[in-house]
């Protein structure tokens, strides 16, 4: 089963407010936007992001000690979803992500508590400020049943070019993807306010 011929496109939702969380002491900040954690939204949303904008993000888990900043080798050959977990696949490099119930073969049924831990609890789109309280970078986030992140998403960014590499000066068209992502699933417009930020003044990290 191909995810992306059984995903249904999401209706527009009403524009909507994000919640505010302040990080490092109180002078950065995240907004962020609840999603929902049921399979057929995922399979869309995340079909939609890998199938559309492959080339233009960073992604992989991010833990205490340690940070995978991941870039698609090609455009995916497949995506697929079985027993609950979505398949994204580039011709052999390849990873799963539990979206939905995980039952397990007939003869070794995954156990409930097992199914809880996997499947995700959490699911955001975030933005994230500078100690000025301007952008800084935009993306998503998932964690599991348990709060253990499984997966970040970094969107395109107008202060860094492929390979990370900081640019000299924004290139706001990179804006492109969050705005197409924030108008298809919070029902936001284009903002002034995204190209408010200066960018990673003193290094990216």
């Amino acid at each position: 089963m191909n995810a992306t011929k059984t995903a249904v496109a999401p209706a527009v939702p009403q524009a909507r407010e994000p919640q505010v969380q302040k990080l490092e002491g109180g002078q950065r900040a995240l907004q962020n936007w609840a999603l929902p954690t049921d399979e057929p939204f995922l399979q869309e949303f995340l079909t939609y992001i890998f199938e559309n904008y492959w080339d233009q993000i960073v992604f992989g888990p991010l833990i205490q000690g340690a940070a995978y900043e991941l870039t698609c080798p090609c455009k995916p050959e497949r995506i697929r979803l079985f027993d609950g977990y979505l398949t994204v696949s580039f011709g052999g490099p390849h990873f799963h992500l539990c979206i939905g119930e995980n039952k397990g073969p007939p003869r070794d049924r995954t156990p409930e508590d097992l199914k809880r831990r996997r499947r995700p609890s959490k699911a955001q789109i975030f933005r994230r400020l500078d100690k000025d309280g301007a952008p800084l970078s935009w993306g998503f986030e998932m964690e599991n049943g348990a709060g253990e992140p499984m997966i970040s998403i970094f969107f395109a960014s107008p202060f860094l070019s492929a390979g990370d590499r900081l640019n000299k000066e924004p290139m706001w068209e990179r804006l492109a993807m969050w705005r197409d992502i924030a108008k298809r699933y919070l029902g936001r417009e284009p903002e002034a306010f995204d190209e408010t930020g200066k960018g990673y003044r003193g290094g990216h990290g």
